[in-house]
Parts: structure tokens; sequence; C-alpha cells
């Protein structure tokens, strides 16, 4: 990676007056009945329908933008590509995965946003700033913040680059700088305020000890937000809250963990796919239960974020065509670090 990188229908209820009429006579069981049946139709005029605030999406999608191929040996397979172990971490969590091209209008854009329940911004290396990854990818954060400013919840999430990407459109400017930790498993140095997270505060607290003692986090990255550069930026200060640090190879400390204030915004500079997704034997992914179990929490962390948003398809149709399951991902361990590709 490089510094460019990286909604309710009431429910009316009827009572069976039939043991009313019982000691009645049925002209007085009619009146009666007429009387209590206009009485109940008042008050429903008179009284508003109350809103559902604890609905419930059960059938989350989360959209993931695709990256450009550069690699001249995975141009044969396609122009985009997501990486499986992305995929199949959104799946295990409990939502579904739509692929999102980088070739599309901004209404389009605009309506997958009205579909989908969340997005991921993947790990990569791209230009944050003029690349088409990065303005699609400020295509959706503008409209998830304005979403979320009127109380309709949209998610995003993003891993290494995508974090990076997250702090470019927050601060409005490119403020990374060398953080190497390339292919190294870390423990997390938390900060006060990762006990109060929405990310980390239903955790075990043996797992929040293992997470501070034991390597379960995979870096993969050259470049970084330093803790100096965030605290000295308001934009970033006021916007992030930052729940672990880390130090790079070069001894810079860096953010490694970062959650919206406001937004349900949130980001790791390191990778909890690789956890239980990626097996490359020269590859430093944190495998043991600890680390598994972290994947595991985080990928349903974000699922339920995405269940809090109530977007959707126009029809079933719409949304099975739309899904990651009409695409064969490529067995690409023979010549790339993922087991499987999707291509586009």
């Amino acid at each position: 990676m490089n510094r460019h990188s990286d909604s309710s229908k009431s429910l009316v209820r009827f009572l069976v007056l039939n043991n009313l009429g019982k000691n009645m006579s049925g002209t007085g069981f009619l009146v009666y009945a007429c009387l209590f049946f206009a009485g109940c139709f008042c008050c429903s005029n008179a009284m508003p329908t109350k809103l559902n605030q604890d609905a419930v999406n059960n059938r989350p999608v989360i959209g993931v933008l695709t990256q450009i191929v550069v690699d001249d040996v995975m141009k044969p397979f396609g122009r985009t590509y997501i990486p499986a172990s992305y995929v199949k971490y959104i799946e295990s969590g409990g939502s579904r995965v739509m692929p999102i091209r980088l070739t599309l209008t901004t209404s389009e854009y605009e309506n997958i946003f009205r579909q989908i329940n969340g997005l991921l911004l993947i790990g990569g290396a791209v230009d944050l700033e003029a690349s088409d990854f990065a303005r699609v990818a400020k295509i959706f954060y503008t409209l998830a913040r304005t979403a979320n400013d009127a109380g309709d919840h949209f998610p995003i999430w993003g891993t290494c680059m995508g974090m990076q990407l997250l702090t470019v459109l927050v601060a409005g400017e490119n403020l990374l700088t060398n953080t190497t930790a390339e292919n190294i498993a870390l423990p997390l140095n938390l900060t006060p305020e990762a006990a109060t997270s929405k990310m980390f505060k239903s955790f075990p607290n043996d797992l929040m000890k293992a997470l501070t003692q034991e390597p379960l986090t995979g870096n993969f990255h050259h470049y970084g937000l330093t803790v100096k550069t965030f605290q000295e930026n308001q934009n970033l200060q006021s916007f992030f809250s930052a729940l672990s640090t880390n130090i790079a190879e070069n001894r810079v400390h860096f953010v490694s963990t970062i959650e919206g204030r406001r937004y349900p915004f949130y980001g790791t500079q390191w990778h909890p796919e690789v956890n239980r997704f990626q097996w490359d034997r020269k590859l430093n992914f944190p495998h043991s239960p600890h680390a598994v179990q972290l994947s595991s929490l985080l990928a349903e962390f974000f699922s339920n974020e995405g269940r809090k948003s109530l977007h959707q398809f126009d029809s079933p149709e719409e949304e099975d065509s739309s899904l990651i399951y009409n695409y064969t991902p490529v067995y690409a361990a023979n010549f790339t670090g993922y087991e499987q590709i999707y291509f586009f």
C-alpha cells in the first residue's frame, strides 16, 4: 500500500363482543356494539400513529466497492475485483454482499444507496483523492452523512486503505505519513475510550485483555495516520474517537482503530477478515482462538449496524440479481496472497 492507498403499519386489534351480548336483548346489544365501535373509530382518528423505533431489518445487504485491477497477473480475469475474504467476512456476520462497480453514474449510486444497508471500504492501493474508488466512496460518504443526520441509520466500515480514506474524507485532505507495519500481527494499545465504544463494549473481558497482550490484528500497510496528526486536526478529533494505537516499524505512533462519535462510521488500520479467511503461509495472518473470536464479533457487530437500516430493493427479483451470489470466485492462491477473488 502507499500514501494514495491504502420504515410502519399500525396493527388494529378488535375485541370479540359475542359474550357481552349474552345478558342483553338483541337490540340492546346492537346499540352497545355500535356505540363501542364508534368510540374506537373516533379515538383511532384522534391519536397519531406511533412509529416503530425498534424496527429491525433481518436481511441486511452490505455494499462493497470493487477495486481496479492493476497487477498484470490479474488482468486476464477482469477489470475490477473484490477479495473473497471480505465477502465471507460480511456473510459470516449475517449479511449479504452487493458488489458496487466504479463506472456508474451518480444517480445510479444514489439508487444503490437506497437499496443497501451499509458500506464496506476494503483495503488495497489507490489514490485516496483522485481515484475512481475515492470518487465513488465520497458519494456514498456524503449520502450517508445526510441520511444519518435525518435519522436514517447507515453504517460505513473502512479496513486498512478504507480507514485511511475515511480520514481523508473527514479531514478534507490526505494527512497520511509513513507508518509501515508490513506483514506483522500486533496486539492493540487500547485507549480509555475503547471500553465504552460501540465497537468493543460488548466484548467479553478475556478477549479485551487478549487484545492488548496477543498479536490478534494482521497489519499490511505502509502509510497511516499518526497519533500526533490525529490529535492536532480538529476535524478528525471532533468526528472520530481513537480506540487503539500501535507503533510502526519506524517507531512512529499511529492510530489503528477509529469510531465515529456521532455517525456509525468505523475503521481499522488492520484486517479483521484475514483471521478466518486467508491462509497464505508466508503471511502473518492471526488464526488463534482469540483471533477468530475477534473477527467473528466484529463481523456480527457491523451486520447488527446494518440491521438498523431499513433501506430495501424495489423487488425481490432486483435484490437477487444484485447480490454477489451471481458471481463465482476464482482460485487465486497460486498467483496472489488471496485464496479466492471475485472479478467483475
